[in-house]
């Protein structure tokens, strides 16, 4: 369904889209409202939706859509994805799987056809339950090292990963003792807005990296959006560091490196948490973390707007546990629990 005040963005959108036969077009609107009353008529897997319209506007619609929506996955086409940060990250927030800046009509073509197709087969089908082909079976999972004292908790996110980061957050005690990094693909200049809206959300400190910046206890540090933030020791003193060096998953800041860095200067006492997002990034810092001694927890399909990178890690069996983003808080409170009373 595309949910755009805008005909000529709903005809132009619509003709990329049926260009494509793997896609099929069942309802347009133009405000939310009417998004909403066409839902309770049909079944659709994705919304485009865009944020400028009349009415109560796409941003504050995000929960109705999604709960009339039935278990389809909203994506933001509009030219705020790109100016507007602020409110962008509140539409990722509230639950939006994804974003795409809506270039001015008169450019409405050529490379922006073929991301907007290429978000759409990341996100996939409506979570709805429906039977589907059964997925490869899962790798085993590995110990938690539950023995050793949590010292840091690194964090890794693309696609959904707001959303997901606030229902883990949600579910966090407000002090676990350690420094908390995060990794999250977004534009840079999205990023002091980010932090700011996951300090609210989360209730404690958050903070965009700045290079041999202290890695407080319960401190967000966040990488920017043009580095890899990853931690060194420096005279026993936990710091960030920023490095711009070319990964393998091409992706500008990685997981990797963090993930990595994490494992090679904490060992067992550091854990990686790996949530939403399509592609691969995050497997092979996961992998050398686990080498380290250090565990990697995942968050599970159902919950997962793009079940991606939490997938690789998953299926290479570099896994603790597979859970979704609340549960995976419980046993983040759980590990911090055991160390106390031990």
């Amino acid at each position: 369904m595309i949910v755009d005040d805008s005909m000529v963005a709903r005809a132009v959108l619509s003709r990329m889209i049926d260009a494509d036969r793997n896609f099929e077009i069942v309802g347009v609107a133009g405000t939310a409202e009417d998004a909403i009353d066409a839902l309770g008529q049909v079944m659709v897997d994705i919304v485009l939706l865009d944020l400028e319209m009349p009415g109560v506007g796409g941003l504050k619609s995000i929960p109705r859509i999604l709960e009339a929506a039935k278990g389809a996955k909203v994506l933001i086409v509009s030219s705020l994805a790109e100016e507007g940060a602020e409110e962008t990250v509140a539409a990722l927030a509230l639950g939006a799987a994804d974003t795409l800046p809506k270039p001015g009509t008169g450019r409405f073509n050529g490379r922006f056809s073929e991301v907007l197709l290429g978000k759409l087969r990341a996100l996939g089908y409506a979570d709805r339950g429906m039977a589907r082909p059964a997925p490869p079976p899962v790798a085993r999972q590995l110990p938690s090292n539950t023995d050793v004292p949590l010292q840091l908790l690194a964090i890794g996110a693309s696609t959904g990963g707001i959303h997901a980061l606030g229902a883990f957050f949600a579910e966090l005690p407000n002090r676990i003792g350690v420094p908390i990094l995060i990794t999250q693909h977004l534009p840079p200049a999205f990023m002091s807005v980010f932090a700011r809206q996951l300090s609210a959300t989360a209730n404690r400190e958050a903070l965009v990296a700045e290079d041999g910046m202290k890695l407080l206890p319960d401190r967000i540090v966040i990488a920017p959006g043009d580095a890899h933030l990853v931690v060194d020791d420096i005279g026993g003193t936990l710091v960030a560091r920023l490095l711009k060096h070319k990964v393998s998953s091409g992706c500008m800041p990685s997981v990797d490196p963090m993930l990595a860095s994490a494992g090679g200067v904490l060992g067992a006492g550091a854990l990686g948490i790996v949530l939403t997002g399509m592609g691969r990034d995050g497997a092979e810092g996961a992998k050398r973390l686990v080498e380290a001694g250090g565990a990697v927890m995942a968050q599970d399909e159902a919950s997962c707007a793009v079940w991606g990178m939490p997938r690789a890690v998953t299926e290479a069996g570099l896994t603790c546990a597979v859970l979704p983003p609340a549960k995976l808080a419980r046993r983040v409170s759980g590990r911090v629990q055991e160390a106390v009373c031990k």
